[in-house]
């Protein structure tokens, strides 16, 4: 479970630049999206 909290908590990544932080967020996101819709369609 620590793993698990140390890859979020890297994940997260506060740049200073705004644009930086949303644009890791938005492929952070699209990756769990696609992620979710790999395994939907597996199932």
């Amino acid at each position: 479970m620590t793993e698990l909290a140390r890859f979020l908590r890297n994940l997260r990544r506060d740049a200073g630049d705004p644009r930086e932080t949303f644009a890791h967020r938005l492929r952070i996101g699209l990756a769990v999206a696609a992620l979710i819709l790999l395994i939907s369609a597996l199932r």
